[in-house]
């Protein structure tokens, strides 16, 4: 095991929490001084470390006894700073959530701990389709909803009524996320407009009401690709359907099948080896 570590400014937390996404052996902690930060990655390999060095400078070193359950406990997972807006935690410690609450005095709070092989939304497909929902809800005027099709975790669902929706509908296919979701929902509160439920995206029909100004889904891209009319189905005639979970090799065909269906591209985010879109209607 290695560890690499530098030491950087508070401010750009959310700048070095965006560069690092990809490296799960992340943490990023205060630093001995006012205003500064601690930057430790841990990783398997020199290689890792020496990549990292060579980008950002900083010093590595070999760790000869490392628990790397304990370095990558939900303690010691950084929170997920979304613009300037939200911040998610994977711990739902009531010490970790009051310091997040000081620190952070007027962003949303949500704690997301992992369980069950359900992430927190650190993941690049989820912490993106945030970042989005965020700009596209800063857009809207109330009274706006939202569905998330394939919710998982419920994280964007949940995040989508702090954020100012009147209304959600959040569904998945696998009956262990919606329990997961379930438990998301009670921990974090704020969600008695929230319709959760079970469904297959290929046999759902929104009801009238349901009809959304913003869709999110985070689906395989195979899945996506057939789902598309669906999709369509579910968004407004001025909605915005915000759509990840599509590897960059397999986007050209993801985005055939999106305009085959009727959308058209509005904007394209990739980060590491994964895209995200926001899509209109044509």
């Amino acid at each position: 095991m290695w560890q690499w570590h530098k030491s950087v400014q508070q401010e750009h937390e959310e700048l070095w929490q965006q560069r690092l996404s990809r490296f799960p052996g992340t943490v990023i902690s205060g630093g001995f001084r006012a205003h500064m930060l601690s930057v430790d990655v841990y990783t398997e390999t020199a290689d890792e470390a020496l990549v990292l060095q060579a980008c950002y400078g900083g010093s590595m070193k070999k760790l000869e006894d490392v628990d790397w359950v304990a370095a990558t406990a939900p303690e010691n997972t950084p929170p997920l700073i979304i613009r300037d807006r939200m911040v998610i935690s994977a711990s739902d410690s009531p010490d970790v959530l009051a310091e997040l609450r000081a620190r952070y005095p007027r962003r949303i709070l949500l704690t997301f701990p992992a369980e069950q092989a359900f992430g927190t939304g650190n993941h690049a497909t989820t912490s993106t389709c945030l970042r989005l929902l965020c700009d596209y809800a800063a857009a809207l005027r109330a009274p706006w909803n939202l569905a998330d099709i394939g919710c998982g975790t419920g994280v964007l669902a949940l995040a989508g009524l702090r954020l100012g929706a009147e209304s959600a509908i959040a569904f998945d296919f696998d009956p262990k996320a919606v329990e997961v979701a379930q438990r998301n929902i009670a921990r974090n509160g704020g969600a008695e407009n929230l319709r959760l439920f079970q469904a297959d995206v290929f046999e759902w029909e929104p009801e009238p009401q349901e009809v959304a100004d913003i869709v999110l889904a985070n689906l395989f891209s195979t899945v996506l690709q057939k789902a598309f009319p669906r999709l369509l189905a579910a968004m407004k005639p001025a909605g915005v359907l915000i759509i990840s979970g599509i590897l960059n090799t397999q986007w050209q065909e993801t985005l055939a099948a999106a305009e085959q269906a009727g959308l058209v591209l509005e904007k394209k985010v990739s980060r590491g080896k994964w895209t995200t879109a926001a899509l209109r209607r044509a």
